[in-house]
């Protein structure tokens, strides 16, 4: 039995390695198709490039080795099938789940040391490549400027973008959150923007847009009439439009306070098992408080909780009034003029809270969106490991019915399957990410609708049955001959 063992693992080991290196080969040329406009061009040096496929190859190993796996023990059982082999080992009394047993424990083996490679390697090669990539895209500010998300590289501002490339950008939404007693909101319709001479600054050339600047200072309660119109007033926000404007950005924090390390060493690509489930703990108490903290800030702004003393920041300085102690006034002693500018300033304060209320759930969503992309992972690095095993359990008895070696008809069959477990993961990743599903069924699902393929092919496998068998609904209880 130790010689049949040996002998399996060998007729095993060198399809795996050869299918192992093909699959790295492709997804090595898609990544460097999908940077190609960043290397080229560069005069980079040999060693950097080398260095950066290097750690490319080492994050790449948890996709390569699925496909691997898949097409491999279709071509090792294949090959026993075409060359009888296999039928000489039923003959002799040895059953399909025995045949498989030693490649089964290879199988285990390889899923274990994945997953460890990936909860402790990967993050670290994850975080050198990124880093490279920084390096060289330094000179190219929209590096971190993603379509459709907010980004929070810059400390005090949210940046958030529709579309763009380079420098120039459409639909561009601006939050800055330095000062704490007002939220300062910039939109426009495009944009570009460029460093200074000594790169201590970011400037926004901003085209066709509105700001508005929402104050947490009290306004005054009630309407003034024609002889009092001259009086000061204090109101909830400030609104003002412009053609062309240049916002102004300190890139010093961003530069010497947040070293390349630092802006990747927190993000979910670059953490383990723990380090994952510890932050999604830290991310849930944070935006638990700033979701208290933005309904805070929604009823310092209304006139009621105004005009009792409420403060953002002292939750406690709410003393709730009767109705009746309001100020009340009579709609028929105010002048047209007062009603016309009293309507006006109505209109003005009610579009300016609906804008930020939106902001607020753009924040929201991308905050959720953010800690969901931790979740996923989290399973990912389960999951990954464990579809080996299913696509093993796959792939060998599939190889058993077909009977067909080499690259030829093992290759077709390997990357229909493969393309339906790639389509099942990305499906999967984004309604996880999209909040449809829960990050565990996002990353599980695949392997939960595969392992019933895996339980019918080995029983199909075992019973010896053929390909067309497969849809018989009778077919696994019956026994050629019977």
């Amino acid at each position: 039995m130790k010689k049949l063992s040996k002998f399996f693992i060998r007729s095993f080991i060198g399809p795996f390695l050869a299918t192992f290196f093909i699959s790295m080969f492709m997804l090595v040329m898609q990544f460097l198709w999908k940077y190609i406009d960043d290397l080229m061009g560069k005069g980079l040096e040999l060693s950097i490039i080398l260095e950066l496929l290097f750690y490319v190859s080492a994050s790449l190993l948890p996709l390569a080795l699925p496909l691997a796996i898949l097409l491999s023990s279709i071509i090792t059982l294949g090959n026993l099938g075409e060359n009888n082999e296999l039928t000489a080992l039923k003959s002799s009394g040895l059953s399909i789940y025995r045949i498989l047993r030693p490649l089964s424990v290879v199988i285990f083996g390889i899923a274990i040391g994945t997953f460890y490679f990936s909860n402790y390697v990967i993050p670290v090669a994850n975080f050198k490549w990124h880093s490279i990539i920084w390096d060289i895209q330094e000179t190219k500010l929209s590096a971190f400027l993603k379509p459709g998300a907010y980004t929070q590289e810059i400390d005090g501002f949210s940046i958030k973008i529709k579309e763009g490339n380079n420098s120039r950008f459409k639909n561009i939404i601006i939050h800055d959150r330095r000062d704490a007693s007002a939220l300062k909101t910039v939109t426009s319709d495009s944009g570009e923007f460029y460093k200074s001479v000594n790169g201590d600054y970011l400037f926004f050339k901003l085209y066709n847009g509105e700001s508005i600047e929402e104050l947490a200072e009290k306004p005054s309660i009630g309407f003034l009439d024609k002889k009092k119109s001259n009086n000061q007033q204090h109101f909830l926000g400030r609104k003002s439009s412009f053609r062309t404007a240049t916002y102004k950005m300190n890139l010093t924090g961003f530069q010497v306070n947040r070293s390349q390390d630092d802006m990747f060493k927190n993000d979910f690509e670059m953490l383990n098992v723990f380090q994952i489930d510890k932050t999604v703990d830290s991310l849930k108490e944070n935006y638990i408080e700033v979701n208290k903290g933005l309904s805070r800030n929604t009823l310092a702004k209304h006139a009621y909780f105004q005009s009792t003393g409420y403060h953002p920041l002292v939750i406690d300085s709410v003393q709730i009034i009767p109705f009746d102690s309001v100020p009340i006034y009579n709609v028929s002693e105010i002048s047209d003029y007062d009603k016309k500018q009293m309507f006006d300033e109505l209109k003005t304060q009610l579009r300016t809270k609906i804008n930020s209320l939106e902001n607020q759930l753009d924040i929201e969503k991308s905050k959720n969106l953010n800690l969901r992309k931790f979740e996923v992972e989290f399973h990912r690095k389960f999951s990954l490991s464990f579809s080996i095993i299913i696509l093993f359990f796959i792939g060998a008895p599939l190889g058993a019915i077909v009977k067909k070696g080499g690259f030829g008809a093992p290759v077709v069959i390997a990357a229909l399957l493969f393309m339906i477990y790639f389509v099942l993961i990305s499906v999967g990743d984004n309604m996880a990410k999209e909040e449809v599903i829960s990050p565990f069924w996002g990353m599980w699902g695949p392997n939960f609708i595969l392992a019933p393929f895996a339980v019918i092919l080995m029983r199909a496998a075992a019973l010896d049955k053929e390909v067309r068998d497969l849809f018989k609904l009778n077919f696994y209880i019956k026994r050629r001959g019977v």
